[in-house]
Formats: C-alpha cells, sequence, structure tokens
C-alpha cells in the first residue's frame, strides 16, 4: 500500500517535470490555482475541507493527501475532515464512502503523534 506521504512526493514529481517539459500550460495552471485560492471570503481551512470533499467525490488519492495535509496545515481537526469526507458521501454515495479508506490514512499519516484529535 502507497502511503500518502509517498502520494505527495508524486505531485511534487509530476509538477517539477511538468513545470520543465510544459511550462507555459503548468505555470497557466499553478497560476489559476493561487488566483482562485486568494480570496478573502473563506478562510484557507474551509477552502481546504472543501478540497477535501471534492477530491473524494473525484476519487482522487494523491489530492486528498494534498488537501487533508493543507487542510490540517491550516487548522483542520480530524473531526472536521471526516465531516467534510461525509459530505462528499452525501453527494456521491457508496463510492465516496470507500474513498473515506484514503482520507482516514491521510487523516493518522498527517496528525501529529502527540494528539490525535486537534490535527494543528
Amino acid at each position: 500500500m502507497t502511503s500518502m506521504h509517498d502520494r505527495l512526493s508524486e505531485v511534487g514529481v509530476l509538477t517539477k517535470r511538468l513545470q520543465t517539459e510544459f511550462p507555459k500550460e503548468t505555470g497557466g495552471f499553478l497560476n489559476f490555482l493561487k488566483e482562485a485560492e486568494s480570496g478573502a471570503a473563506l478562510s484557507m481551512k474551509y477552502k481546504e475541507l472543501i478540497s477535501v470533499a471534492l477530491s473524494i467525490g473525484a476519487q482522487c488519492e494523491w489530492c486528498i493527501a494534498f488537501h487533508v495535509r493543507n487542510a490540517i496545515r491550516a487548522g483542520a481537526t480530524r473531526s472536521e475532515l471526516i465531516e467534510a469526507g461525509y459530505q462528499a458521501v452525501i453527494m456521491n454515495g457508496g463510492p465516496a464512502f470507500m474513498w473515506m479508506t484514503p482520507l482516514l490514512r491521510a487523516v493518522d499519516e498527517f496528525s501529529p503523534a502527540e494528539t490525535a484529535n486537534p490535527l494543528v
């Protein structure tokens, strides 16, 4: 089983390769991400929680790893992450329920060892 840390490494390798081989397209995408996340109406924590739910709905393990890690860094708690996952289950049913598996794995891997509940 691939760890969620490995998934994050794969995201980094992919991004660097695409920046080298397709700089215009990749730069445009990364710039769009930066601009889309710069709005002030939602905090970064809530943006990342939304992205966690969307990652489960999209069935993207790399996205789950990336956004769970970012949500934790933005102050999300274990309960908030799991509730975000259940929002995806509400909208996407049984398949999204199965994608709670990598969500829980990411939450466990990126949680500080000294605290199992708050993830900051």
